[in-house]
């Protein structure tokens, strides 16, 4: 996946950035239960895999963001990036908990 250059976008697209990268990855975890419950455990841990590297993605975008904010460069606040810091940080906790419960479902399996 090439790293995005925040440089180069602008807000807006920094914004829909994170929203692809984030629902991508959201998209992932959810396929993975799926896969799970169909007996495709193997096919679970590699979506999960595939959910890490979208969201490795967007936390770079975020990093970015923040760093240069750190450099004195105000960010503008819209509804917009909101929007996205939010979808960032839920898919960021669905992803954690489907991966707290398939390692619980893969313990408990006779």
């Amino acid at each position: 996946m090439d790293k995005v250059n925040i440089a180069e976008l602008s807000e807006e697209q920094i914004s829909f950035q994170l929203i692809l990268h984030s629902g991508s990855a959201r998209s992932k975890v959810i396929q993975a239960l799926t896969e799970y419950r169909n007996e495709n455990a193997e096919g679970a841990d590699e979506l999960l895999k595939q959910a890490k590297q979208d969201l490795r993605a967007a936390h770079d975008i975020h990093f970015q963001m923040v760093k240069k904010e750190a450099e004195g460069t105000p960010t503008s606040l819209s509804l917009l990036l909101m929007h996205a810091e939010d979808h960032l940080m839920s898919t960021v906790t669905m992803k954690d908990l489907v991966q707290e419960l398939l390692e619980l479902f893969k313990s408990r399996k006779l």
